[in-house]
């Protein structure tokens, strides 16, 4: 169970469902709710097992799993993405250890799970040179799996799910092109037997149908290469920060307008931390730089800051922080999945499907409207964004301090 005084996700009176009958209000499935919302309570929401349960498959095998020797998982897209396909590569090194595991991502977010022990290679897709892709398609093909799963759904996914020639081919019944699966799966719904899951749920739910066990739904996990953690330390000594010294990781940036939390109110925060004993220190992408800028000259704290990180860096950093506290993005992913505790400030996002998916540490802050979630592309509702922007800077602070407990730092 989480910390005393640390909330579950998305826990809050507000958001639990009530129901008036003959008079009586009577509050409805919050500890379902609660149980469900959170790995760290995980072992409780199957079907009332016990804690120690060994973990179960969502359905009998699809085939004879002894004749199995190499998986090839596919999962296009983002570093959060693929920070949340780890469980799914958890599950599946530990029913398959001697199984080859290969993922295939994008090659610009591949670096995230580089040195990984869950995988044995790390394939990568261009994102725009149709010929790299055709000759990508071939090299799967001679590869020879023995069972690909589709974590992705989209056409490029789909096709190279199909190029692939296994035998295995594993998909939901409702991607565009599902008949190119030779196994096709119902929804995770209907799997989990449950409406409103996580993204990590959702992909645990295509392995736990052929046979695998998952219902303990592992966290996720990132491995911290030696080079990056060396780098890292440089890069913190070089800004005065000894390995002694604690720090608190922020991430003022954001892929959306709805996403992204005020400058003005991080630069609260970074004060914050650091009257509680914590270096703040930022990190954006190179085209973000104007952020880290504006972070910097809006507060009254010394701010250390990086915008040049490679993404196994990032992770190393990550998880040398004592503290995370980010808008809702893959560099959020990254923390929590290091073990880091985080506090991540929530805009337009689902927060059931996207909250951070760990045992450590960490809170949600959000300001309920009656618009979210929404797509997140633009604000449909107001000029500005206002479900992010309405956060106070007083609730994070909370949240800091509910997570940080007694332990001060200065």
């Amino acid at each position: 169970m989480p910390a005393s005084g640390v909330l579950m996700p998305g826990l809050h009176a507000r958001g639990m469902r009530t129901v008036h009958a003959r008079g009586v209000r009577t509050q409805m499935n919050s500890l379902r709710q609660i149980i469900e919302s959170s790995p760290s309570v995980r072992h409780l929401g199957i079907a009332g097992a016990p804690e120690n349960a060994a973990p179960q498959p969502l359905a009998p095998p699809r085939w004879d799993w002894s004749g199995i020797h190499s998986v090839l998982v596919i999962r296009l897209r983002s570093i959060g993405d693929t920070v949340l396909a780890t469980p799914a590569l958890v599950t599946l090194r530990r029913f398959l250890p001697q199984a080859k595991i290969h993922i295939l991502l994008e090659d610009w977010v591949a670096p995230v799970l580089e040195r990984s022990p869950l995988v044995d290679q790390v394939i990568t897709i261009p994102k725009q040179s149709n010929t790299a892709r055709a000759r990508l398609a071939r090299n799967l093909h001679r590869t020879k799996y023995d069972v690909v799963y589709n974590l992705h759904g989209g056409t490029t996914a789909t096709f190279l799910t199909r190029a692939t020639g296994a035998p295995h081919r594993v998909g939901f019944a409702h991607y565009q092109y599902a008949r190119l699966h030779n196994h096709i799966a119902p929804s995770p719904q209907e799997i989990w037997r449950r409406q409103d899951l996580h993204s990590v749920e959702q992909q645990l739910a295509l392995i736990g149908w052929t046979g695998v066990p998952v219902t303990d739904r592992p966290a996720t996990q990132l491995a911290v290469t030696e080079t990056a953690a060396r780098s890292i330390s440089e890069k913190l000594a070089a800004k005065k920060i000894n390995e002694a010294q604690p720090f608190a990781l922020i991430h003022p940036a954001a892929a959306l307008e709805t996403k992204q939390w005020a400058t003005e109110s991080f630069a609260r925060v970074a004060e914050a931390v650091a009257e509680r004993g914590l270096t703040p220190v930022a990190i954006v992408s190179p085209g973000e730089r104007l952020v880290l800028e504006s972070l910097r000259s809006q507060s009254t704290t010394s701010i250390a800051g990086f915008a040049d990180l490679t993404l196994p860096e990032v992770t190393a950093l990550a998880a040398r922080a004592r503290l995370f506290i980010g808008n809702d993005s893959g560099i959020a992913h990254i923390a929590a999945a290091t073990g880091t505790p985080c506090v991540v400030i929530f805009g337009s996002s689902n927060v059931t499907h996207w909250r951070p998916w760990t045992m450590g540490q960490s809170e949600v802050v959000r300001e309920e409207l009656a618009c979210q979630p929404c797509h997140g592309y633009f604000c449909a509702e107001f000029d500005q964004p206002q479900c992010i922007l309405r956060v106070p800077v007083e609730r994070v602070v909370g949240a800091i301090d509910r997570i940080l407990g007694t332990n001060k730092f200065n």
